[in-house]
């Protein structure tokens, strides 16, 4: 005798089955009843916990076909014991987004002055820029922004963000920085006299920068007070090396780069 199955569900009726994905921490998902996308901060039985990029968290139950994953329906299961965590934050504290794939490059930019400024804000921001499609530009100069302005001619749809060392209100510098500045065009400088300042000393072991005597290289000066080569490439590369997230930076930096990261991504 023939045993059929007491489902008498026609089978064009039935629903597919859907993947079944670790709720790993960083694991970025959505919701598509409320629309919250987050990543995965914590689950427990029956439950995942997400954050978004504003640090909200949401808790939501791991319900069968519950969830998005790039777009295509998942159901979310506990994570075997033991499972290799996903990274939660990018360098910038920023949650992290595993696998993303760069955007296609906005027309607005950032430029920065100087190559170790610019090297830093790689290292710290550079997967967030890659995510929301801004570039970053070398600026050798402040002497060279306003050609560069008028080049790029800034817009509603192509905001220019510039970042430059050591702005000091009623220099040179900071004249042509307020010449450039528009509602699509912002200049903003951090206060220390080099790069090399923003990075938190007990990143690199030392108690503090140490003070140079005025009418001498800055960065020969530190590296003869500490005792380092007096090789600023060298000493350079030593103290990025020291840089492994925002923690190891000052906040006055910090707020300078988020601030053009969020004029440029508004447009």
């Amino acid at each position: 005798m023939r045993q059929y199955s007491t489902d008498l569900t026609p089978p064009w009726k039935k629903p597919k089955p859907v993947p079944e994905v670790p709720a790993e921490p960083g694991l970025v998902v959505e919701e598509p009843g409320t629309g919250f996308c987050g990543a995965v901060v914590r689950c427990e039985a029956g439950t995942v916990t997400l954050e978004d990029r504003f640090g909200k968290h949401r808790v939501f139950p791991m319900e069968p076909r519950g969830f998005l994953l790039e777009g295509r329906v998942v159901t979310l299961v506990r994570p075997s014991p033991g499972a290799p965590a996903r990274p939660t934050r990018t360098a910038s504290g920023s949650v992290a987004v595993p696998g993303a794939r760069a955007r296609v490059a906005r027309a607005g930019r950032i430029y920065v002055e100087g190559r170790h400024d610019a090297e830093l804000v790689e290292k710290v921001w550079g997967d967030d820029l890659r995510i929301e499609g801004v570039v970053v530009e070398y600026l050798e100069g402040v002497d060279d922004l306003p050609s560069i302005v008028e080049s790029f001619a800034p817009g509603p749809d192509a905001r220019l963000g510039v970042l430059v060392d050591h702005l000091v209100p009623g220099s040179k510098e900071w004249h042509i920085a307020q010449s450039v500045t528009s509602e699509h065009a912002l200049v903003v400088g951090h206060p220390y006299i080099d790069i090399w300042e923003a990075v938190k000393p007990s990143s690199l072991g030392i108690g503090s920068w140490p003070r140079v005597p005025r009418g001498q290289d800055w960065k020969t000066g530190v590296c003869r007070a500490l005792g380092w080569p007096q090789n600023t490439g060298a000493a350079w590369q030593r103290i990025l090396s020291g840089v492994h997230s925002y923690k190891d930076l000052e906040p006055e930096l910090l707020g300078r780069v988020e601030e053009l990261i969020d004029f440029v991504t508004a447009a």
